[in-house]
């Protein structure tokens, strides 16, 4: 029987539903699966087996002798940390990071683990590696987006360490492979993201000419989904005479900017932040929406754009990463050009235009048709489920075989 630490940064976490879906896909097979979480989650109405958080203070000293004990584990890490031209800052972290790892070691140490599994490459990921590396045991990590774009930081000792790496696009993988020649281009996996599919007599029937376009945003207000791109957009076509309205769900550290920028450019009138939305009440905001709008400046493959296509609704988004490989231009979607305004704004007019024009609709019917197949076929979260659950027996069983953790010092 098949044992994995499933390690989060943050877990259970609203915004992560998939990784509790690969959880009980696991558990469904017959795995033992420990859930930990690196922070204490939100709200969550089911604890993770392990919270780094709280339970490190309580195994620190088992933890310290883990480091002392098997100091040539972790010399290479600690050497590369040192050595490192990431900022101090960073390598404090890592160091800190370290420890951690040892503490999730200690944590671990009675239940047989056969692999360690960390969603993301941020700090979790160095604390799952520190921990199979104590262990002698296998470790493996999913990358989404941000965390191999923007926050790579020492990618390339992780990438060399794992024992298999899942990535959510083909998009991920060749950039992973272009920026890290070194790695072994077999242990780079594509295991893509996927929703259910709503039948088609539960969908909403779009409004035919209707009397303004209704446009939905979805995500965080983080500077990284650039809601104020949105706004801007939002202006231009106050200008162009083009009647709309626009709702964003969500929340974040961008809320007070984004409501000043709505009063600077007159839009209080036809924007409005919804604040924080639970995911049950999302599908009546799909339904009531003509346009699903994406402005993100990084992104992995948006689960919004898989959940809106999933309900026929029409999705445009920036032509970045692996976007392209859900919303293909003009076939089950709409790309505009990254960081273009004229752009985006040409392309809501268009959308505008088709839906009020005297084909009413028909050019968007069959866009609508064609990204549900899209979706049903290539990012079914049934399917998709079942083919990350198939890589961990015979990943797991090679990494058992392979079980040597060689020493980075001479690579």
């Amino acid at each position: 029987m098949l044992t994995i630490a499933y390690l989060a940064n943050q877990f259970p976490c609203e915004l992560e539903p998939y990784v509790g879906d690969e959880i009980a896909e696991l558990r469904r097979r017959g795995a033992v699966v420990i859930t930990g979480s690196v922070r204490s989650p939100k709200g969550a109405a089911e604890m993770p087996d392990i919270v780094l958080q709280h339970a490190a203070v309580r195994v620190l000293g088992p933890a310290m002798w883990l480091l002392i004990s098997k100091w040539k584990c972790v010399l290479p890490l600690l050497i590369r940390i040192v050595s490192s031209r990431e900022p101090v800052g960073k390598r404090m972290k890592a160091l800190l990071h370290t420890i951690l790892g040892a503490c999730y070691a200690a944590l671990l140490r009675d239940h047989d683990v056969d692999l360690i599994h960390v969603h993301h490459g941020y700090f979790g990921s160095w604390i799952g590696m520190t921990a199979a590396r104590l262990l002698n045991v296998g470790f493996s990590m999913t990358l989404h987006g941000s965390d191999l774009l923007r926050n790579a930081s020492y990618l390339d000792l992780k990438l060399a360490q794992c024992d298999f790496c899942v990535t959510i696009s083909e998009y991920n993988r060749n950039y992973l492979l272009k920026r890290f020649p070194d790695v072994d281009p077999g242990k780079i996996l594509v295991s893509r993201l996927g929703v259910d599919v709503v039948e088609r007599a539960t969908r909403s029937t779009p409004q035919k000419n209707p009397d303004s376009l209704n446009l939905l945003a979805v995500g965080r207000l983080h500077e990284v989904k650039d809601h104020a791109f949105l706004l801007r957009a939002c202006a231009e076509l106050i200008a162009g005479q083009v009647p709309f309205s626009c709702r964003v769900a969500g929340d974040g550290p961008e809320r007070r900017r984004l409501e000043s920028l709505i009063t600077k450019w007159g839009l209080q009138e036809r924007v409005t932040l919804l604040g924080h939305i639970p995911r049950m009440r999302l599908p009546a905001l799909y339904d009531a929406a003509d346009v699903v709008v994406l402005t993100s400046r990084s992104e992995g493959i948006p689960i919004v754009l898989m959940e809106a296509m999933a309900r026929g609704r029409i999705v445009l988004a920036p032509a970045i990463t692996g976007i392209p490989e859900l919303v293909r231009a003009g076939e089950t979607g709409f790309l505009y050009q990254p960081g273009s305004l004229q752009d985006c704004v040409a392309q809501l007019r268009f959308i505008y235009s088709q839906m009020t024009g005297d084909k009413s609709g028909g050019l968007l019917e069959e866009m609508r048709r064609r990204a549900t197949a899209h979706v049903d076929q290539n990012f079914n979260r049934a399917k998709n489920l079942q083919s990350f659950a198939d890589l961990f027996p015979q990943r797991s069983a090679a990494a058992r075989r392979n079980r040597t953790h060689a020493n980075l010092i001479l690579q």
